[in-house]
């Protein structure tokens, strides 16, 4: 991991937990696993701070334990550095299950989201608690159950006793797979009980059973959208609800984080896909058709492999990822060197190996331009130089030299992936010190809103909340408005510079060889 990516997971954890956590964080984020003692004698924290800190952490799923090799009565700390970015996605995992199960949905994940980890039943009395939450308990558990059968919601591995009955010291925790989204037992009418005060929590039955989001499932669907809108944007509507239900058909029978390329789906079973589920009647007249324009398309989201069942075909996710990516790449040089720049780098792309003048022969571009352009993209590392050396004649004359641009694509992602940790960096910072510079004035504006609400409430005069309001000066309101418009542009700012490292995620994952496929599973099989 990057220094960049250090500071930015560093902010998010002084922004979320408080400085203690940061302290902790970083001293984890700077080793591969450390002690307790070590954490508290690098940060120069107590014990007990630390513990509280790790205590924190686990809680929200961001660090992993377990006993050290050499020593099995010391726990050994690891920080979950890529999770650690999650935190800034919750508010897109909400609006997601919002829209998927309305606000009781969004409640019960804004509930597991900002506890960390917790049990249906104490997750499903917040929302009975929730004066927001019209439903009745039936609904608020039935759309629990659903968020599971979907797999919006994971059960987290539980503590596992030794053989002897007495707890190991250093707990272990484990889950087989099919237990994962086994729904919990809960019983409606003890939780009313409850709920009214009549019996204490600790007649609840699922206690020590803790649920989380899926962070996985959300990000299948983002990366689904993704391409899905990809297709639509280049091909039309119907070839983007066309490669939906293709992307549909392709979990059936592939595990949703291949990386490389699916298993192969026919024309036939798409076909009884859009039959069942669509009234695009377009889309079924055609079907064929979009299957075939989405193959020869130049994005390489599909590939025909075979003629059986009316054409069979796989998902190319490698592929479809790179295209993607280095789509993304071009409008950051087109942003940053014009588009002419851009023009140079689709031709180098192109060709692969291409010399000086050739290149500004096919990108059409005057000499002296196209020489400065290309110089400006090597310099910044969007383009690499390959040197051949050829012997003079007969062996005794100078070695001639060729020099070919050509495109390192992981390379020049993971520069692109550590300019936007930094930016994502400085986003936040900047948007923290605003808050910070104007707080007091912040503040005001809020109780204004808040006793104008009231009195609104209330049926006051609009003379007299006009009086109220005046309390806040025309410059003072100047700077606030100001200040709020800033604040607004960095947030959206904060989302677009996530939805492209999402993107270039994406590409590095799918890119990579399938042995490392292998590798992972045997690792996260012996965790």
């Amino acid at each position: 991991m990057s220094i960049d990516y250090g500071n930015l997971c560093s902010v998010i954890l002084k922004q979320c937990f408080g400085e203690t956590v940061q302290l902790v964080g970083d001293c984890l984020f700077a080793a591969n696993a450390r002690t307790l003692s070590n954490i508290a004698k690098t940060t120069k924290l107590s014990r007990r701070e630390v513990s509280t800190a790790l205590g924190i952490l686990i809680k929200y799923q961001l660090i992993n334990f377990q006993a050290n090799e050499v020593n099995a009565f010391v726990a050994e700390y690891t920080l979950k550095r890529e999770e650690i970015l999650y935190i800034l996605r919750y508010s897109r995992y909400v609006h997601l299950i919002q829209t998927m199960y309305g606000s009781v949905g969004a409640a019960i994940a804004e509930e597991l989201l900002y506890s960390g980890s917790q049990t249906a039943s104490n997750t499903l009395l917040k929302c009975m608690a929730n004066n927001e939450i019209t439903e009745k308990a039936e609904t608020i558990r039935d759309t629990f159950f659903q968020m599971i059968r979907d797999n919006y919601l994971i059960k987290l591995p539980m503590l596992v006793t030794s053989e002897t009955g007495e707890p190991d010291a250093v707990p272990k925790l484990h889950i087989e797979d099919y237990d994962l989204f086994n729904p919990p037992d809960i019983d409606l009418p003890t939780l009313a009980k409850i709920h009214n005060g009549a019996l204490p929590a600790t007649q609840l039955k699922d206690t020590g059973v803790f649920w989380q989001l899926n962070f996985k499932r959300f990000h299948q669907d983002f990366r689904d959208s993704l391409m899905i809108s990809a297709v639509e944007r280049k091909l039309g509507a119907s070839a983007g609800e066309c490669f939906k239900f293709i992307l549909k058909q392709m979990y059936e029978r592939t595990d949703p984080w291949q990386r490389q390329y699916s298993n192969p789906f026919t024309v036939v079973e798409v076909k009884q896909q859009v039959e069942k589920n669509s009234s695009n009647l377009d889309l079924l007249r055609h079907l064929e058709k979009y299957v075939a324009l989405i193959a020869d398309d130049s994005l390489h989201f599909i590939r025909k492999i075979g003629e059986m069942g009316g054409g069979q075909y796989v998902v190319d996710m490698a592929p479809a990822f790179e295209s993607l990516a280095l789509a993304c790449i071009e409008n950051v040089i087109t942003e940053r060197f014009g588009s002419k720049a851009s023009r140079i780098f689709r031709v180098v792309r192109m060709k692969k190996y291409i010399e000086q003048e050739e290149l500004q022969k096919e990108a059409m571009i005057p000499a002296k331009e196209a020489k400065l352009l290309s110089y400006s993209l090597f310099q910044e590392q969007f383009l690499q130089i390959k040197t051949i050396r050829k012997a003079g004649g007969g062996g005794t004359g100078p070695a001639k030299a060729f020099y070919l641009f050509y495109l390192k694509h992981k390379q020049i992602t993971k520069m692109l992936l550590d300019i936007c940790f930094k930016a994502l960096y400085n986003d936040i910072t900047r948007s923290n010190y605003e808050k910070n510079e104007h707080k007091r004035l912040i503040e005001k504006s809020q109780k204004l809103d808040s006793i104008v609400a009231t009195m609104k409430e209330r049926g006051e005069s609009e003379e007299y909340i006009a009086e109220i309001l005046e309390t806040l000066t025309p410059p003072e309101r100047e700077i606030l408005d100001k200040v709020k418009n800033r604040i607004k542009t960095l947030s959206k700012a904060e989302l677009s510079l996530d939805d492209t490292i999402f993107l270039l995620q994406m590409y590095i994952y799918h890119s990579a060889p399938t042995y490392v496929v292998a590798t992972n599973k045997k690792a996260s099989s012996n965790q």
